[in-house]
């Protein structure tokens, strides 16, 4: 193989060579050749055509080949599991949602939620019955879980505190309003209960509520165990289902009427800064961080070795979607070939390159 000082040589020769003169040339000396001589800068204007008309007519094939060479390179041969965690952690993580991508999503989902085509589709068109019976399964077969949350619901003090005191109100609501309508009868009701409450230095409506305190946690209490002894597996499993199937013919559109929509009072956009928060607070936490770190460093060791076609194709990226997408793809790279600032650096590169004293030497052209 010629080197690249070879072939200059040869390309010098080759220009500044000169045909044997015949006795024709030595009679008429003055007589000019009809072909023009050719210019540095006529040179590289029809280079600089020829090769944007070259690229234009092989960018599809030169893209399948790109590709087709891109893919068979391993990962690891181009990209480090830190490399990875620098561009999650320093592009994805460090800089907040704009405003713009954050109204975006207001207005995609106020477009999804709100869409007219929701009116006519019930909700098992989202989830199929099979999903909720091994769903229903699931929940049923935690016994533990289920009795802990029987527990929380029915069989603590919170409950049981919340329970008296809502009973001790309507009994004293109701009370309150007979002893009022009763008259004279309900006037010696209120003189026989201030008596009673001075005999007794203790006051009824404190007696009253201890009273339904001391019930309504042994009510409780029951009422919890009765709860985990005939919550089976199968019956809670039963109830899941058979609770799908007195909604599951309802239309989606069901679900606005847990929303509201009015200008100052969203129900998308409370959701939205809701999650925005909690995003914000923790995309900086050490503890995402950390939990980024390690699915990074499980996702690139097993995958280090995988050429990057494979990588592609866990995604269903083959050859077929590159092809659909430089098809796509093919106007842009026609109009950027075809633009001044591409010509421009053609133009600058073609320049240099016979700039250089070792082409410059060796070739001979006519004056500009």
């Amino acid at each position: 193989m010629l080197t690249t000082t070879t072939q200059y040589n040869k390309l010098s020769i080759t220009m500044t060579s000169k045909p044997m003169q015949t006795s024709k040339d030595i009679q008429n000396p003055a007589q000019k050749s009809d072909t023009p001589m050719l210019t540095l800068d006529s040179l590289i204007e029809a280079q600089v055509a020829f090769m944007q008309q070259w690229l234009h007519s092989q960018a599809q094939p030169l893209s399948m080949q790109a590709w087709q060479w891109f893919g068979e390179q391993p990962l690891s041969k181009y990209i480090s599991s830190d490399d990875l965690q620098h561009l999650i952690n320093d592009w994805l993580l460090k800089q907040p949602l704009s405003e713009v991508v954050r109204r975006d999503i207001r207005d995609i989902l106020h477009t999804i939620i709100y869409h007219p085509v929701n009116d006519n589709v019930p909700l098992s068109e989202l989830v199929d019955d099979t999903q909720v019976e091994i769903l229903a399964s699931y929940v049923g077969s935690h016994e533990e879980q289920r009795n802990i949350l029987v527990h929380t619901l029915v069989g603590n003090e919170t409950f049981a505190d919340l329970l008296t005191q809502t009973l001790y109100h309507a009994i004293n609501d109701f009370m309150e309003s007979t002893l009022d309508k009763a008259g004279a009868a309900g006037k010696l009701m209120k003189f026989g209960r201030s008596s009673f409450e001075k005999a007794t230095n203790r006051n009824l409506d404190e007696k009253l509520q201890t009273y339904l305190h001391r019930n309504i946690k042994d009510l409780a209490h029951k009422a919890e165990a009765n709860a985990q002894a005939h919550l089976s597996n199968e019956e809670v499993a039963r109830l899941l289902v058979a609770g799908w199937g007195r909604i599951k013919e309802k239309p989606i559109s069901e679900i606005q009427t847990y929303l509201r929509d009015e200008p100052n009072d969203s129900s998308i956009e409370h959701i939205e800064n809701s999650i925005q928060q909690s995003y914000n607070r923790l995309r900086l936490s050490p503890y995402l961080h950390s939990l980024v770190a390690a699915g990074v460093d499980t996702w690139y060791t097993n995958h280090q070795a995988d050429s990057m076609a494979n990588i592609a194709a866990s995604l269903h990226i083959d050859e077929q979607a590159i092809t659909q997408l430089s098809a796509a793809l093919l106007p842009v790279v026609t109009d950027a070939l075809e633009s001044s600032w591409v010509t421009a650096h053609i133009t600058d590169m073609l320049q240099a390159f016979y700039a250089q004293p070792s082409i410059k030497a060796g070739l001979v052209f006519g004056s500009d």
